[in-house]
Formats: C-alpha cells, structure tokens, sequence
C-alpha cells in the first residue's frame, strides 16, 4: 500500500461518507461454507476494546496504517477466507477495495475496555445484528466473558441472549467467544483450564431463543478432545495473543483443527504481528494448516 492509498482514505471519509453504502452494496459475496468447508479468519477487533499490546509491544496496533498494510497482506493470501473487526476497521477496508468475495465478520461488543473497572461490562458499541444486514456483512461475533464474582456479567449475558436471538431471527450466523474470567490482582485474566472452557461453552451455546445459527470461537487448551465433545455447534479456534514457541503454537492448531467439530482457525495479532516479522509466511502456514491439501 502506499501513501496515495492513505490520502484517498482519508479524503473519501471527510467528503464522501456515502461511498462507504455505496461499496457495501456493490460488494461480492460468496458462500459461508464452500470448498473443504473450512474457514481461516484474521481478526483485528482488539484496537476498539483498548487493547492494542502485542506481547511485550503495548502499543503494536496503535498505527492504523501498519495494521491496514498487514491486513491487506493477509486478504491478498490463498488460503484467507475473511477478516473480523470493528466497523471503522471494515469500512477502511471496503474502501480499500479488499472485501470482495471475503467472509466479513462484525464485532459487536467492545465496551469492556482493558484495564477498566468496568471491564467486565461487555457492552454492545459496535456493530448490532441490523447494522450486520444492512451493510450486507456475513457474521456476527460476541466476547462472552463470565465472571462469576462480577455484577458486570449478568448485563452482557442478558444482552448476549438477546443479540443471539436477532441473529438467528435474522438468520445470521453468530460467533460466541466465551471464557470464565476473574480479577487477579486489578486485572481480568480467562481462566484457560479444560474444565474452565468447557463450563464457558455450556453457558454460551444455551443463550438465546435458538442456537440455530450459533458458532463458538475457542481457545486452544490441553486435553481438546474433552472441549469439542461438549458440543455440537461448529466451531472456530482462537489463535489469542503470542505466547512461547511459535512452532509449538502451530503444532497445537494442527492437532486441534483435526478433531470433530472444529471448522477452522480464527487468529489476529500472533500472525499479523509474529516476532520474525514476516507477515506474509505467517499467514500462509496458518493458512496450510486450515486447508490441508
């Protein structure tokens, strides 16, 4: 990308906001499920809950345009089949003219801001299931976080329910990520045990009125097996934030993305940010790993 592309952005969003409806409606879609029925996701929705670290980088995802610029190195890839964000990082990149036959997910709730006392209310400030439809977006996706000692969930869940609800009225598939979470120390930490996931997946897949067109998005943890037998709605495995070795990280994905159930990978900063730098191998040996030949 280059600085003209940037000056276009820029110029377009002060003096023709329309244009954003107009490439909406003008975009081609393709089908959820195509192909091998696998789907490789690269998320960018951390920016509007306030979290914008990369490992030890705090400030990795405050730069929009290094973040466009590695988002539209993972679109033009073989193998990547939609991004999921927020609505100004979307709208940026319809108008970069990068969403043409992607999955393009929708972020709903960011309210609960990192390191805020309220963080555990996980408001609904991006986009809602009408915004989804009228854009022509193909997902809808939801943080479910469960504090079980924190007033904050009971809001989100009751919120959550309803958002399912719309979806699956609309039909709308919707991407529950759910965790157990508690405050340690000041700070929300997800509970990441076997048994933590699979009692979030059991919350999760019961809210709303039908969970016709519910998916769950889950973190890889240990004993896997034990985590994709406790349901039956298809499933997306988070990626998370870069921890330990690479290679182990992707050993971990290949193994999880061939039990039943799981339908593919849905990852953000550990391959638009990776340690060596190199964006591009990244996507592609995540992308190997979702569509095995």
């Amino acid at each position: 990308m280059t600085a003209l592309d940037f000056d276009l952005l820029r110029e377009t969003r002060a003096v023709r906001p329309d244009r954003i409806a107009e490439v909406f409606a003008r975009r081609t879609r393709r089908e959820l499920i195509k192909g091998d029925g696998r789907l490789f996701i690269v998320a960018a929705d951390h920016p509007a809950r306030g979290a914008l670290g990369v490992g030890s980088d705090e400030t990795a995802m405050a730069n929009r345009y290094r973040l466009l610029e590695r988002l539209a190195i993972a679109l033009s890839r073989p193998g990547v089949d939609g991004v999921l964000g927020t609505p100004d990082i979307i709208e940026d990149l319809a108008l970069l003219g990068l969403l043409d036959e992607k999955i393009v997910v929708g972020s709903m709730n960011r309210g609960g801001l990192k390191g805020a006392s309220f963080e555990m209310d996980d408001r609904y400030t991006a986009y809602d299931i009408n915004s989804i439809l009228r854009y022509g977006l193909d997902f809808a996706k939801n943080l479910v976080r469960v504090n079980l000692a924190d007033v904050g969930t009971a809001g989100t869940l009751q919120a959550t329910a309803f958002a399912v609800s719309e979806a699956s009225n609309a039909g709308v598939p919707i991407m529950l990520e759910p965790f157990m979470s508690e405050w340690v120390d000041g700070k929300i930490r997800n509970d990441l045990s076997t048994d933590a996931v699979i009692l979030s997946v059991a919350i999760a897949s019961g809210l709303g009125n039908s969970s016709s067109y519910t998916w769950l998005k889950l973190p890889v943890v240990p004993d896997m097996e034990r985590v994709m037998a406790s349901t039956t709605l298809p499933t997306l495995l988070l990626g998370g934030d870069p921890a330990g070795d690479e290679d182990d990280t992707f050993d971990a994905w290949r193994n999880s993305l061939s039990l039943p159930g799981v339908r593919g990978l849905v990852v953000g900063r550990s391959i638009l940010y990776p340690r060596n730098g190199d964006v591009t191998s990244a996507i592609d040996i995540a992308a190997s790993l979702v569509h095995v030949a």
